[in-house]
């Protein structure tokens, strides 16, 4: 079963259960997708479902960051139950140790293709390279500092 009709039957499953809180949730998290197969013209695969569920999650960090600091803690309790519900259609994370490995593989990798070594000014081209293959399997912001110190060391 795709992710997609996982979510399909999650949102029915929230429905027959009377779960107001992830059936709201579930339902922006359709209304993404299909903003984004409209939008694009696109039948969604499970990596592209990943990708909006990971930016609706980077969106609920956000808030309930800003809604902490602004001291509306009702509001940045209900973003925390909504970025839970969320969390559970993401695929197992890598760990920070296997993300230094799979980054120091992928610009070993990039250097011998480039045939020279690779800088902090290839930053691009190693985050271009590094999101294809662990987009969905790590968090970005993590593997963003991993480049970074590999570069730079």
């Amino acid at each position: 079963m795709s992710l997609k009709d996982q979510i399909t039957e999650d949102m029915k499953a929230a429905m027959r259960a009377k779960d107001s809180e992830r059936l709201g949730t579930i339902r922006l998290l359709t209304a993404a997708m299909k903003q984004k197969e409209v939008d694009e013209r696109v039948a969604l695969d499970d990596t592209m479902v990943i990708a909006i569920v990971d930016k609706l999650i980077k969106q609920r960090k956000d808030s309930i960051e800003a809604f902490t600091k602004a001291g509306r803690m009702d509001l940045a309790d209900k973003e925390s139950a909504e970025m839970k519900v969320l969390q559970a259609y993401l695929p197992t994370r890598l760990s920070a140790d296997e993300v230094m490995t799979e980054v120091k593989t992928i610009v070993a990798e990039l250097a011998e293709e480039l045939g020279q070594k690779v800088g902090p000014g290839d930053m691009g081209k190693v985050m271009g390279a590094v999101k294809t293959r662990l987009a969905g399997k790590a968090d970005m912001g993590q593997v963003s500092a991993a480049v970074k110190a590999v570069l730079a060391g």
